[in-house]
């Protein structure tokens, strides 16, 4: 099928999702304008979720899971997809990937999202991913330790990224890349997520300009605070973590923005253990939220002792309901499971916001509006030194 061929089937906007979770992505997608005709997961708990909401989903291991399924629940053909999207597990699946470490994603679920996008053939995607992508290395096995398996895997000198953009390349699709924080989409989360963009049609791809700013001179365009987000939540907890009476009566000393900092000198070696000694970052130690600021990156738990996300003035973690609207899913949005796995499916999504901005970029793209075309000569250096110091 030519790229001509291609053309004329995707006056859609309809998308295909793998990985889905629970669904943050899709649901920015979506409120950017696109179709999400079917999403994807092994997780049982985000299974459930997308169906309780109303969504198409194929479950199980996308390894054992063929492209033309995925085509056929969406009622389309190869190279009619406008965008299929999605955020692959770089960790090696495999015995050999362990020992691999987690840096080397030829053993890794992202080379099914690239075997989805070789037969899908959609005009664009996305692939979304933590930031650290950007600086991993590939480390490898000595060739005597390799297993059958290893031995499959080509040898390729250069980093993950390297690997992942020649995949795409390999595939003929044009792709812009870089770590985005969600803060700067209208999310009160600080929340960086490594992002590629691809074109199959060589079209001009962008990644989005951002929107909200930690200083304006419109206090719309101002970041989004924790206050704005969820004090009206305060007293709506009913289904909410709890920290171990040692813990909260800890964080019972920790002002409003503190950390293990403020705790009395006699009591921090006691409250940190073994983490004490440590050096680098110790700020979710014994944290307490800021409502003046936008919240912290959300993790699978908010009790979790390393990165505790204590509610700004009440004794108490972030509840589920706050979670859910820090990452901006909707009000009437269902979320399947015990408490846990309700956690687990909120701090794994990816913000609405930001994906509303994703898809927003390439809506624009596709309909040809996302630049003015000028002529003018004075001035542009400086234009294209503030956009380029704004994706920074």
């Amino acid at each position: 099928m030519t790229i001509e061929q291609f053309k004329i089937s995707s006056s859609n906007r309809d998308v295909i999702s793998f990985f889905s979770g629970a669904m943050g992505l899709d649901i920015g997608l979506t409120n950017a304008g696109l179709n999400v005709k079917v999403g994807q997961d092994f997780d049982a708990s985000c299974v459930a979720t997308m169906k309780a909401n109303g969504h198409n989903v194929l479950g199980g291991d996308i390894r054992n899971i063929e492209p033309q399924q995925m085509l056929d629940i969406a009622g389309l053909a190869r190279g009619e997809p406008f965008l299929v999207c999605g955020g692959p597990p770089c960790q090696p699946f495999s015995t050999a990937g362990k020992r691999l470490g987690i840096n080397d994603p030829r053993g890794s679920l992202f080379m099914d999202f690239i075997r989805m996008i070789d037969y899908i053939r959609p005009r664009f995607f996305i692939m979304e991913n933590v930031k650290g992508l950007m600086s991993a290395t590939v480390k490898h096995v000595p060739l005597a330790d390799r297993t059958s398996k290893e031995l499959e895997l080509e040898e390729r000198p250069g980093s993950v990224l390297d690997i992942v953009l020649s995949h795409f390349q390999q595939l003929g699709y044009k792709t812009v890349y870089g770590v985005l924080d969600a803060v700067n989409y209208g999310v009160p989360q600080f929340r960086e997520r490594f992002v590629i963009i691809g074109s199959r049609d060589n079209e001009d791809i962008f990644l989005p300009m951002p929107t909200n700013f930690q200083m304006h001179q419109d206090k719309h365009y101002l970041w989004v605070t924790l206050r704005e987000a969820i004090s009206d939540l305060e007293n709506d907890y009913s289904e909410c973590a709890t920290f171990s009476k040692e813990r909260m009566a800890l964080l019972n000393l920790v002002p409003e923005g503190g950390n293990w900092h403020d705790l009395p000198e006699d009591l921090v070696q006691q409250a940190m253990g073994g983490a004490y000694e440590s050096s680098g970052g110790k700020v979710g130690f014994f944290r307490r939220l800021s409502y003046k600021q936008p919240s912290p990156t959300l993790v699978t738990s908010p009790v979790q002792k390393a990165s505790m996300l204590c509610h700004p003035v009440q004794n108490r973690p972030l509840s589920v309901k706050e979670y859910a609207r820090i990452q901006q899913f909707p009000p009437t949005w269902v979320f399947t499971g015990t408490i846990t796995t309700k956690y687990r499916q909120i701090g794994n999504a990816v913000p609405v916001g930001l994906a509303t901005a994703l898809g927003k970029a390439i809506v624009s793209v596709a309909d040809e509006n996302s630049m003015i075309k000028t002529k003018r000569v004075r001035g542009t250096n400086l234009h294209s030194r503030i956009q380029n110091a704004l994706l920074k």
